[in-house]
This record gives C-alpha cells, sequence and structure tokens, in this order.
C-alpha cells in the first residue's frame, strides 16, 4: 500500500502547524519549507479545512491554524479523508473496480486477506494522533526551518 502524494503533503502541512501552534502559518511558508508547489497545497488545505482538520482566516492577519489540538487528529481520520481510494486491488474498489470480470470474484479468498490487511494497517494508524507523530526531533527541524525532506 501507498498512500498517494496528496496525503503525504496533508500529513506535513498538519504536523508544520501542530509545531506552530502560536501563530496563524501561511500556505506560502509551508509550501517553501517542504519545497511543495503552492497550488497544489492550496488544494490539500481546502479539503482539510473542509474536514475540520484546518481553520482557515483570509486576509490581512489571516493563515492557517489547526481546527482542534494536535492530540485530537487522528491519522487515520487524515488518511480516509484524503485518500479517495483505498482498494488495495480492483475488485475490492467502491464502484466495482475497472470493469474486468474476475474469475475468483464468487469465492475468492485473496479479496478478505487483503481487507484484513488494510484493516490492520489502518488501525495502527487509529491509534496514533499527530501529537504522537511531533517527536523532538520533528518539532526541532520544523521550528529551526530547515527542509526535514532528504534530498534524493
Amino acid at each position: 500500500m501507498r498512500l498517494t502524494l496528496y496525503t503525504d503533503y496533508a500529513l506535513r502541512t498538519l504536523l508544520y502547524l501542530a509545531v506552530h501552534t502560536d501563530r496563524r502559518v501561511s500556505i506560502r511558508e509551508v509550501a517553501q519549507t517542504y519545497g511543495i508547489s503552492e497550488n497544489h497545497l492550496v488544494k490539500i488545505i481546502h479539503h482539510l479545512g473542509r474536514g475540520g482538520f484546518v481553520h482557515t482566516q483570509r486576509g490581512r492577519g489571516g493563515g492557517l491554524t489547526l481546527g482542534r489540538p494536535p492530540e485530537e487528529i487522528c491519522v487515520g481520520d487524515v488518511v480516509r479523508h484524503t485518500e479517495e481510494d483505498m482498494a488495495l486491488v480492483s475488485c475490492m474498489a467502491r464502484n466495482g473496480g475497472d470493469g474486468v470480470a474476475c474469475l475468483l470474484s464468487g469465492g475468492c479468498h485473496l479479496r478478505g486477506v487483503l481487507g484484513n490487511a488494510l484493516e490492520a494497517f489502518m488501525s495502527v494508524l487509529d491509534k496514533a494522533t499527530l501529537a504522537d507523530l511531533l517527536q523532538p526531533y520533528e518539532r526541532r527541524t520544523l521550528l529551526e526551518g530547515k527542509n526535514p525532506v532528504p534530498e534524493p
């Protein structure tokens, strides 16, 4: 399973906001810190705002803040909110997959095993809050303004 960049950027944004709870943060600041597109980040932040994860204030003195305390933001909830498709294989997709009938669809155990694996994955994420992710390294790195993304 691989999460989309959309979810990755959403989680990074929330981490950044969680470290800077003393002030409003600009989209530009987050984008520059992580080296990501401001235009793409605007869409992500809008989506996070609709989910109640982020508060946005426009205009002079505006910016971004967390929608609730880091201890109340469940990582699993963020992933569910930002991932459009959690299906591990096409037959698990909400819309019935890619339209290709599977020979095993009537009694397939693979789908059940993969469903259990996804459930276990999400169970781990459901036990973690944003506050849990903010260990000393993350706090220090984000407060110092260094790009926490390792160079390839």
